[in-house]
């Protein structure tokens, strides 16, 4: 029998790529186009609002079985191979600036016009977000380590003392508290995650935010691809 964390996620993470992939287009278009401040800002604010989304069904599905986000069934071996707490780690956006930033043709507002103040506020914020992430790292190594601690291993010896029943319920405890341990984490993580965004986009322009966010999204979206696949695969097989 499929999980049902597993199913919703799954459906609704195909439709939100779905999205994030007309998004991109709206953005690459609007990037291009003599198009007002004023539209290029709507646009930002859309595609931020659908990444605090994802967020929100995330975490509220992560406190019904939050194990199913550290082994996802939506995304590709690719994916899993980049992935850090979940997710993407906060500090490949800035190679992902500096990158765009390198290859994009100068004119009109783009990133590869980041003034010197601009530069030195991403360093501060890549500085900042580096210290973050070797914080939420510290403390997934202390829900990893919670594993052998003193309570587990008396609880292993107990088992072979006590009725199933009564393993049961002591087991059922001990992983409460480990499963706890690791919602806070992941959300510790997502925040970063969220914290870095939106750090990036308060330094850019409107332009630079339009160039930036269709960067991330068409990266995000080619590393989905067989993911997206694998998901109807998946979604198929449960109907």
């Amino acid at each position: 029998m499929k999980n049902q964390v597993e199913e919703k996620f799954a459906e609704f993470f195909e439709k939100w790529v779905c999205q994030l992939d007309d998004y991109s287009q709206q953005l690459i278009r609007i990037s291009k186009e003599s198009s007002s401040e004023a539209e290029q800002q709507a646009l930002v604010s859309k595609l931020t609002s659908h990444y605090k989304d994802y967020y929100t069904v995330k975490w509220a599905l992560a406190h019904e079985d939050v194990l199913v986000f550290y082994c996802p069934v939506w995304v590709s071996t690719f994916e899993m191979a980049y992935s850090w707490v979940t997710g993407w780690k906060p500090s490949i956006i800035f190679r992902l600036v500096d990158s765009l930033r390198k290859t994009m043709v100068p004119g009109g507002g783009s990133l590869a016009e980041l003034t010197e103040q601009q530069l030195r506020k991403i360093e501060e914020l890549r500085l900042k977000i580096r210290l973050e992430e070797e914080k939420v790292e510290r403390e997934m190594e202390r829900q990893q380590v919670a594993l052998a601690d003193r309570k587990m291993v008396e609880l292993a010896r107990l088992t072979s003392r006590l009725s199933n029943g009564e393993v049961d319920g002591l087991v059922e405890v001990a992983l409460k508290g480990l499963l706890s341990g690791l919602e806070k984490v992941m959300k510790a993580a997502d925040c970063v995650r969220l914290k870095t965004l939106k750090g990036i986009l308060d330094v850019l322009s409107t332009k630079q935010s339009v160039d930036f966010l269709a960067g991330t999204s068409i990266l995000q979206i080619q590393m989905s691809i067989r993911g997206t696949k694998r998901v109807q695969a998946y979604v198929n097989t449960s109907n």
